[in-house]
C-alpha cells in the first residue's frame, strides 16, 4: 500500500513538474532583418563646394564634427554652428577607392532649408 501510494504521489510530481516546465520555456525571437548597405555608392547629384572632396577638406574647413557616424557602407559628418547644420554623407566611388563626399545637406536650426554655400561660409573656423 505504501508503495502505492508513493508510486502516485511520484507520478504526480513528475506530471505536475513537466506542466510547469513547458510552460517556462522561452520561445526564440524572430530574427530581424537588417538594412543592406548599397551595393553601389549613391550617384553623385549635387554641385556645391563641398561634393567630390573627401572628409579631411570638410575637418580642415570645419573642426571636430558635431557627429561622426558609420551608416553600413558610407559615412556621415555634421557640423553645425548658430546660423546652420551641415550633414556631408560620404561613400567609395569604387571598392578599395577613398570615400567622397556624395550629398550634402544645409538646414536652419529650426529645421528649414538652407543654402549650402551659404552654409559652408557661416561654419568656416
Amino acid at each position: 500500500m505504501k508503495i502505492n501510494a508513493l508510486l502516485g504521489l511520484a507520478a504526480s510530481t513528475l506530471l505536475l513538474a513537466g506542466c510547469a516546465s513547458s510552460a517556462t520555456i522561452p520561445r526564440p525571437s524572430p530574427p530581424v532583418a537588417t538594412p543592406r548597405p548599397p551595393s553601389t555608392p549613391p550617384r553623385i547629384t549635387q554641385t556645391n563646394s563641398l561634393v567630390g572632396q573627401r572628409a579631411n577638406a570638410a575637418l580642415s574647413l570645419f573642426g571636430k564634427p558635431r557627429l561622426d557616424v558609420a551608416e553600413g557602407a558610407g559615412r556621415k559628418l555634421q557640423f553645425a554652428g548658430t546660423a546652420c547644420i551641415l550633414d556631408i554623407y560620404y561613400y567609395a566611388p569604387k571598392a578599395g577607392a577613398d570615400p567622397i563626399a556624395t550629398h550634402v545637406d544645409a538646414r536652419t536650426p529650426d529645421g528649414r532649408d538652407a543654402n549650402v554655400d551659404s552654409c559652408v561660409n557661416a561654419l568656416r573656423r
